[in-house]
């Protein structure tokens, strides 16, 4: 389902060096949780049991991203509340040992956090769905510049962020899908590069990927709706083949 060029090579090269070429453009896989089959999302609000298992699955995915999880100081560290340059740990071999994690706090993720809903939204008819980008072994991010989204208004800009938007699929879809709500590091709808690269489960086996949750407040109800999400980036690439390729669809109904 997901592919990146990372994959297409050894995860460690020789055992002591890795490296992916900067001039190389990655098919860099895009997903949502709850994680469902043929990737349809239809629940009624006042009925928990047609949620419980898109909750459920929200649950355990964000059970390592607790501060229980992330209390040792040995394995992780803070890398700041706010998007930063990306975070270099030296060379890619295992001549160092370990190398430390930044810490990603769930109350980043506002109203989808779980903290004050255990729903997630669905409880209130609307849903949210968590986004991250699969593991690509030493990618570096390219967020694209200001200028080339000019034509994306809602997205607020930051050099250190790679950005993210969810649409609706077709012009009906656009209609209907109402207030789409970000919810990340500092309030930016995307993936903030202090997180990046990614060196392997050899050397940072407790990595946490950067989320972002988004929350649809106001879709038309009784409506299978179509959206998109697409991540924006100068070295992220996309197929017509894989639809999970830096970017995802996904069908939400909210039935009364």
């Amino acid at each position: 389902m997901r592919k990146s060029l990372g994959r297409k090579s050894s995860e460690y090269g020789d055992g002591k060096h890795w490296f992916l070429a900067p001039s190389q453009v990655v098919l860099y896989g895009l997903t949502q949780i709850p994680q469902i089959q043929k990737t349809e999302i239809a629940f009624r609000p006042n009925d928990p049991k047609s949620y419980e298992a898109y909750v459920l699955n929200i649950v355990r995915f964000l059970e390592k991203y607790k501060d229980s999880a992330q209390k040792d100081d040995m394995i992780f560290e803070d890398c700041g509340n706010m998007p930063s340059e990306l975070k270099e740990r030296g060379e890619f071999n295992n001549e160092r040992g370990e190398r430390k994690v930044c810490r990603f706090k769930l109350e980043w993720l506002g109203n989808c956090s779980g903290i004050n809903d255990e729903t997630y939204g669905y409880k209130e008819g609307k849903p949210c769905v968590i986004i991250k980008l699969n593991r690509v072994l030493g990618f570096k991010p390219k967020p694209p510049k200001n200028e080339s989204l000019e034509t994306y208004p809602v997205m607020k800009y930051n050099p250190y962020v790679l950005p993210v938007q969810c649409t609706g699929k077709r012009d009906e879809d656009k209609e209907k899908i109402g207030t789409v709500e970000y919810f990340g590091l500092g309030s930016y709808p995307g993936f903030p590069l202090q997180y990046y690269p990614y060196y392997g489960k050899l050397l940072q086996p407790k990595y946490l990927q950067p989320l972002l949750a988004v929350q649809f407040t106001n879709l038309t109800m009784d409506t299978e709706i179509r959206i998109e999400c697409k991540a924006y980036g100068e070295n992220i690439g996309y197929s017509e083949k894989d639809r999970f390729q830096g970017r995802f669809d996904v069908k939400i109904e909210v039935k009364s």
